[in-house]
Order: structure tokens, then C-alpha cells, then sequence
């Protein structure tokens, strides 16, 4: 398999649980299953019944399972926010800052929009190093210069944030100052790893496997 980059390198110290699309790919449920600490954000406990603390506005969390995780049941009722977001700030305050997100993605198309945009805002205003893994492969955020680890065939995408200057080595199609998010899909590795040099934020999607 051509996924074993992720697990390496991925020290988190905590995963926040999405009521999304669950995990299901290896890679993601080895992240779920190893880490320190979970969050799950209102009705995502019922797929991980051995999480530390459930966090959100009680609007999606089943009523058997409020009563019997109401011990570590954090209710905010506030709305300006969603509960991946509450869920972030729950760690913060913790001290944690090194998150992984599952579960975040698959369902509600504009759910899952809003939850990937997200990373950019935690990474930049919120001091988080966000990872987002998914049942095909994991986004990250690169800011400035930025070196990945890679295979040759791997699918990679680009999401460019507001960036007027980017460019890329080791891709396939060579980037740059995308002003449309499609512009940046479906790009392609060609070695062991790739570089952006871009002056603002870009979300980094790779996938665990090759193309077929």
C-alpha cells in the first residue's frame, strides 16, 4: 500500500469525530482507533462510544445517548459557529492544538464544503495544525514554502485561498495563483515528493493510493 506517509508523520493530539461519513479506509480508522483524545461533535458518540467528551449544541446527539454521556456532555448553545468549530475551541482550551478531523466529510454536500474550509480558518486565525483525513485521502494546509511527501501517481488537488503568487515542483501540471477551485484538482505526483511556494494559504488534498 502507498499510504504509510500519513501514520509516520501524524502526531496529534487529539481527533475531533464529525457525525459525517464515518471511518472507513485503514488509514483513517488507524487514526481514529490511536489517538489520545476524542472529541465527538453532538451525535457522532454514537459511533465512538469510547470518546473522552462530546462537544456541540444538542441538535443532532440522540436522547439515550445525552443521558448516558451526559458526564462529558459540553453543551454550547451559540449558533455563530458550528460544532466542528465549538469542538476545535474545546481543545484549544485544552491545550491542544495538533488535531486530526474525521467523519467531517461524505453526507450534506454544504456540510462538508463548510467543514473542509474550515482547516483554512483554524490554521491561520486559531493557531490549530489541522489534518483532515476522509475514506479517500487527507487535506492539510500549507502557508509559504512547503516540501510533501509524495509517490509517484498519487491524485493531489490545490485549493488556493486568496494566494496571488504560487507555484509548484514535482507535479505533474504546474500551479499557479488559482482563482477558481477547480482550477488546482486533479493534479499528479511524479516523484517521492512536491513543493508550493505560495504567499498565502492553500488546502493540500493527496490521496492514500495511486490511480488505478
Amino acid at each position: 500500500m502507498n499510504h504509510p506517509s500519513i501514520l509516520h508523520n501524524c502526531s496529534c493530539d487529539a481527533v475531533i469525530l464529525a457525525n459525517g461519513e464515518q471511518p472507513e479506509h485503514p488509514v483513517a480508522l488507524r487514526l481514529l482507533q490511536e489517538a489520545p483524545y476524542i472529541v465527538c461533535c453532538d451525535g457522532a458518540i454514537s459511533h465512538c462510544d469510547w470518546a473522552d467528551a462530546v462537544v456541540g449544541d444538542g441538535d443532532s446527539i440522540p436522547s439515550w445517548a445525552r443521558e448516558e454521556y451526559e458526564f462529558m456532555f459540553h453543551q454550547e448553545d451559540e449558533q455563530a459557529d458550528n460544532d466542528l468549530t465549538k469542538a476545535t475551541r474545546f481543545c484549544l482550551q485544552r491545550g491542544l492544538r495538533r488535531l486530526v478531523y474525521l467523519g467531517a466529510t461524505g453526507l450534506r454536500e454544504d456540510h462538508a464544503l463548510g467543514n473542509i474550509s474550515l482547516l483554512v480558518r483554524y490554521a491561520t486565525q486559531m493557531g490549530v495544525e489541522p489534518l483532515m483525513a476522509t475514506n479517500h485521502g487527507w487535506f492539510v494546509v500549507a502557508r509559504g514554502d512547503a516540501t510533501f511527501e509524495s509517490f509517484r501517481g498519487q491524485q493531489v488537488s490545490l485549493f488556493s485561498f486568496g494566494c496571488t503568487q504560487l507555484s509548484t515542483q514535482g507535479l505533474r501540471y504546474e500551479g499557479y495563483p488559482f482563482s477558481q477551485w477547480w482550477q488546482g484538482t486533479l493534479n499528479e505526483a511524479t516523484g517521492q515528493r512536491f513543493s508550493i511556494s505560495a504567499d498565502g494559504p492553500c488546502l493540500v488534498f493527496r490521496t492514500y493510493d495511486a490511480k488505478e
